[in-house]
């Protein structure tokens, strides 16, 4: 049977490396910095390349080789590097194909971490950034310029639970001959596979929905393989490898993907509509809402609705910290993507050093606080969410 018939829980589970002699069920660790040669010409061609073969675990290990292939077998795309974090593999991303006098055209609505590389670090290599409003996707074309080489965007965002058309992306970077960068970590390989809008760079924290459990840290770069392979050449040499014993657990992980997800999202929505009909809330954001501004591209490019849920406390931020120190059940945490309920108060968490213009221009309002829906009993997150909005 050809590997391309096969369906995505098949490919999640039953993609992995050779056995070993030992004829071992399920893949074992290989917690080894480096690989050993059968003479000095093995040697030579493994560091030629003229041989594919592992050579040391920062630039591969079959641990990691396994995670990267499952994750290309899920996106559709031709090859991937794991990195350490979802951070070093977006900055990785960036820095190996870009140049000094580039400029990247990027939605406003972006991850802290990913806006402080384009407004504080890109900037001292004479790398620009142009922000759009991804919610008025039409202005886009305006902000391209001559030197113009990525277009970057989440979807969904952070943590406002925006939705951009990815074919739409897709048409702009073919037209322009750009790179589009996709960060689909919110919506999950299961939920989303930018690649076939047009998408060359799908990037994931895999600490999140991929490992599901709050337990390891990783990142991924999977897309078009001259791309790839100018990010390789680059953290084979920077060192941003993910380690083998990260890789081994978010290879595991990702088998039970699928049906974690299912669960993750069918909670999501009971959350998302209870929540829109509390009366101390003032709106709510969910992709699958008929409520959402993009309802309807969230149907056409998504499988189902993922996991976070944003939404406005009436009150403000006030009313958003007596939230959360009224919560019981749930976790206070920046994370998300785990098995356990997260709630966080952006305005005076994680974007607090943002001015209110700032904040507003990226959706965050004073009484946001986003929801990670967890795989607990629906009842009783909404239970916990309804004592604390009392």
């Amino acid at each position: 049977m050809d590997e391309q018939e096969f369906g995505f829980e098949t490919q999640a589970i039953r993609t992995h490396i050779d056995r070993t002699q030992y004829q071992e069920h399920s893949t074992p660790l290989f917690l080894s910095s480096s690989f050993i040669f059968e003479d000095a010409e093995d040697m030579r061609a493994s560091f030629t390349e003229e041989k594919e073969r592992n050579i040391y675990s920062r630039f591969s290990n079959p641990n990691t080789t396994e995670f990267v292939d499952k994750v290309c077998a899920m996106e559709g795309a031709e090859a991937g590097y794991a990195f350490a974090t979802g951070m070093a593999a977006i900055y990785s991303t960036f820095a190996a194909l870009l140049s000094a006098g580039d400029h990247i055209v990027s939605a406003g609505s972006v991850f802290g971490s990913t806006h402080a590389l384009f407004m504080t670090y890109f900037p001292k290599w004479n790398i620009t950034t142009s922000y759009f409003d991804i919610n008025k996707p039409e202005t886009i074309e305006s902000f391209i310029q001559p030197n113009s080489k990525i277009l970057y965007v989440e979807t969904p965002t952070n943590p406002g639970v925006d939705v951009i058309d990815l074919e739409l992306l897709g048409n702009i970077a073919k037209k322009h001959n750009l790179i589009l960068i996709v960060d689909n970590c919110f919506a999950t390989p299961y939920i989303q596979q930018p690649i076939k809008y047009g998408a060359h760079i799908v990037v994931h924290s895999a600490t999140k929905l991929m490992d599901g459990q709050g337990r390891v840290l990783g990142g991924i770069a999977v897309g078009q393989a001259d791309l790839i392979r100018q990010i390789y050449l680059f953290s084979r040499n920077t060192g941003p490898a993910l380690s083998p014993f990260n890789a081994w657990v978010l290879s595991k992980s990702i088998e039970t993907l699928a049906i974690r997800v299912e669960r993750h999202c069918e909670n999501a929505l009971k959350v998302a509509e209870f929540l829109e009909s509390h009366p101390n809330v003032n709106s709510v954001k969910y992709p699958f809402l008929k409520s959402h501004p993009k309802y309807e591209v969230a149907k056409k490019q998504m499988l189902l609705g993922g996991n976070i849920i944003a939404f406005e406390i009436k009150g403000g931020i006030e009313a958003g910290r007596a939230f959360l120190d009224k919560i019981k059940l749930c976790s206070l945490s920046a994370n998300i993507g785990d098995a356990k309920t997260i709630v966080t108060h952006p305005a005076s968490t994680t974007h607090s050093k943002l001015s209110v213009e700032e904040k507003l221009s990226v959706g965050i309002t004073e009484g946001l606080v986003r929801v990670s829906v967890g795989l607990e009993t629906v009842a009783d997150v909404i239970a916990d969410l309804e004592q604390a909005l009392s």
